[in-house]
């Protein structure tokens, strides 16, 4: 019944099987991958008919985590899987990058990627087998794919290259990289690391690469039995090459002038300009109508490109090397912790910083289990900041994407939570965009975080390099505008402090780019990135002396763990009434440590001298002020220290002799007491007749048991 095709091998110490024939058998292709007993299903499926009329390619990925991967239930009411979580959307878009590039030109079907992680060892992390199993899948869909692609994760641990490291392995680690691309080059890199130099990171690159070489020759040889046959061809349409003529005499000249305006809305307004003058010569002829915008584009990228090539001169004027003048402002916003406005060139990122306490860390629900996230960084970009009126929405791929990158700069030289215990939050609002926002989040954070007085080890940076290469002609470009991005093959982000950098990300649009190349690119962002550290530095070099008097001040206080349950009270009423009275927030961790957190240092005080009084053991001869709550015939009970509860005999309440306890106190009155004993149950004996009820100080009485025995009653 099946017709099961397989292919096994050993990778990074474990074993790699490809599967397809058994499931999901309806797909142009679909494959089985496990790796170690990590298991994902990736399959591939693609429109036969083209949708026309499109000047993009309609691909879509989509990676999804089964809970039941990981022997769970979900949690919430309806007990399913819900919207794609954070590692699901960013593993979708890391799928996405490598392959989109790999489909033949002209290609403009609908095809749709879906990858579901079935199992999950805890040990290897799903990504890399999705990335590997898409690979094949397309390989054998007969879809015009010029793959197949390898992926690998690479480490670096104690001066070591690691392929595939263990998930327990990446706490040790230097670098969390992951490469893919095809036999001959890179095509994707996403990276953190530990302010790592330029050649390591290259280092660590060309070695995923070489990593991932026999996964490829694995998919060849899979492919060469199951793979379909071929369904699409490229064929040039005559129509379009008549119209790309047609639009190139009439617009060629208009557009180049269009492309000598160097401010970015001036210069887009020209090219709408000249763009529908076009489609207006066009506007009775349907078919041809279709194909303008796709000859348009392509005339834009060839003037652009070619002229960056022949003359060194980019759309703005600058040489290839050259940043964008920046301006970087600090404190802009009064009652934020810490804020930052970055500007570079015509993009402008406003950067905030919000100080928590453990209560506002995020809980993060994994397959690989919960864990709590204190350091968050949402990135967000409206439509406004590109001078249009579009859909106003929650965040998408995009917003996720370069939010996580931005954090993956600026992640490696966060304080420890021990040395800095606040939840930090950043919001970076992108105002304006022409080029690299995600990089501009990255130096408006770092300047935020020190406007916080957040103990950044170093100021961070980042920069955006782009690529040209027609036939010999190579141009790296530093600090890409948003149009030499579109029209560019590379798009190469690079962020790091002074010592080192933090993170590597790259998409290639061609097939691959050389390690040459990236050496070239890496050389010349390190300049850039040193260039924009001193232009931040002029508005602030390190972080601000203590947090903003807005932010609350967090101490931290260790009690007994014994003594926790006493602190937070049956059903919490305890820790609630602290709070509550005292308007701080207080966090309780298993090992006894406290944080209390307060905008106010008297309010702090409060709270922490409560917290003590609770958890401190009484001392035989103190006195103490406490609270009677109870009235019995033979006298008081008295609570003290917060939850420490004492018997003030008849005898013990004044120096004269007492008929009937309520002659004395009542529930509620707030007494001295002194500490005469502790028995061996616990039990505490207390007395108020040796302490001056308004004073509080001992009164000095004749010894014996400090007074006339009183008569029995």
């Amino acid at each position: 019944m099946f017709d099961v095709k397989t292919g096994e091998m050993e990778w990074g110490g474990r074993k790699l099987t490809l599967e397809t024939g058994r499931m999901a058998r309806q797909a142009d292709g679909a494959v089985l991958v496990n790796y170690g007993e990590t298991t994902v299903l990736a399959t591939a499926v693609a429109e036969r008919q083209p949708r026309v009329g499109l000047d993009f390619f309609p691909l879509t990925v989509h990676y999804q985590e089964k809970t039941f991967a990981a022997g769970k239930i979900p949690g919430g009411f309806f007990k399913r899987e819900g919207r794609p979580a954070e590692k699901e959307t960013l593993t979708s878009r890391l799928i996405d990058r490598p392959i989109r590039p790999l489909f033949e030109k002209g290609f403009k079907n609908e095809t749709q990627i879906i990858c579901t992680v079935l199992s999950h060892d805890l040990e290897n992390d799903p990504d890399i087998v999705a990335l590997v199993g898409t690979s094949a899948a397309l390989a054998i869909s007969g879809a015009p794919f010029l793959g197949p692609i390898g992926a690998a994760r690479v480490g670096y641990i104690d001066g070591e290259y690691v392929l595939n490291p263990h998930l327990d392995e990446m706490p040790k680690s230097e670098l969390d990289l992951i490469v893919a691309g095809t036999k001959d080059g890179v095509m994707m890199v996403e990276s953190e690391a530990s302010e790592l130099s330029e050649e390591i990171m290259l280092g660590a690159v060309m070695f995923g690469h070489e990593g991932y070489q026999p996964v490829i020759d694995m998919i060849e040889k899979l492919a060469a039995e199951a793979a379909k046959p071929k369904w699409y061809e490229y064929v040039p349409d005559p129509a379009a090459e008549d119209v790309a003529k047609k639009v190139q005499t009439m617009a060629e000249k208009d557009l180049r002038e269009a492309y000598k305006e160097t401010v970015k809305l001036a210069r887009q307004e020209k090219i709408s300009a000249v763009k529908s003058s076009v489609k207006e010569a066009f506007a009775e002829d349907d078919e041809a109508g279709k194909l303008v915008g796709g000859a348009f584009k392509d005339l834009e990228k060839d003037i652009v490109r070619r002229d960056i090539l022949k003359t060194g001169k980019r759309i703005d004027g600058r040489d290839t090397k050259t940043v964008r003048p920046i301006v970087c402002e600090v404190g802009v916003l009064p009652r934020a912790h810490g804020s930052a406005l970055f500007t570079r060139g015509e993009t402008q990122a406003l950067a905030v910083v919000t100080l928590g306490t453990g209560q506002d860390e995020q809980i993060m629900d994994a397959l690989a289990g919960e864990y709590r996230q204190h350091f968050l960084l949402h990135y967000n970009f409206p439509p406004y900041s590109v001078g249009e009126a579009g859909r106003f929405m929650g965040a998408g791929r995009r917003e996720i994407g370069h939010g996580k990158l931005a954090w993956r700069a600026v992640h490696p030289l966060m304080p420890a939570k021990e040395d800095f215990p606040y939840t930090i939050r950043i919001v970076s609002e992108i105002t304006e965009s022409n080029g690299s926002s995600s990089m501009a989040t990255v130096c408006g954070s770092s300047l935020s975080l020190m406007d916080a007085g957040v103990p950044l080890k170093r100021p961070v940076a980042g920069i955006a390099m782009g690529l040209i290469k027609e036939d010999d002609g190579v141009a790296v470009l530093s600090d890409i505008l948003g149009d030499e991005d579109h029209l560019g093959d590379m798009d190469f982000k690079v962020a790091g402090s002074e010592a080192g950098i933090t993170s590597l990300q790259m998409d290639i649009k061609i097939t691959s780019i050389t390690g040459d190349i990236m050496q070239t690119a890496l050389e010349q962002a390190k300049d850039g990135r040193l260039h924009i550290l001193d232009e931040m530095a002029k508005a602030l070099e390190g972080a601000r002396e203590g947090v903003s008097e807005h932010a609350p001040r967090i101490t931290t206080i260790q009690i007994n763990k014994e003594k926790i349950r006493d602190v937070i009270g049956t059903g919490g009423k305890v820790i609630r009434e602290i709070t509550e009275e005292t308007g701080t927030k207080i966090d309780i961790e298993d090992d006894g440590t406290i944080k209390v957190a307060a905008v106010d240092d008297v309010a702090s005080k409060a709270a922490i001298d409560w917290i003590q009084s609770i958890v401190a053991e009484p001392e035989v001869g103190k006195i103490y002020t406490g609270k009677v709550v109870k009235v019995v015939d033979f006298g008081a009970f008295v609570n003290f220290m917060g939850a420490r509860d004492g018997l003030v005999h008849i005898s013990e309440m004044a120096q004269e002799r007492v008929g009937k306890v309520t002659d004395v106190v009542n529930e509620g009155d707030q007494v001295k007491v002194k500490v005469l004993g502790i028995d061996d149950r616990g039990k505490v004996k207390l007395s108020m007749r040796v302490v001056d009820q308004a004073t509080g100080e001992e009164l000095d009485l004749p010894s014996r048991d400090r007074g006339p025995r009183h008569a029995r009653g």
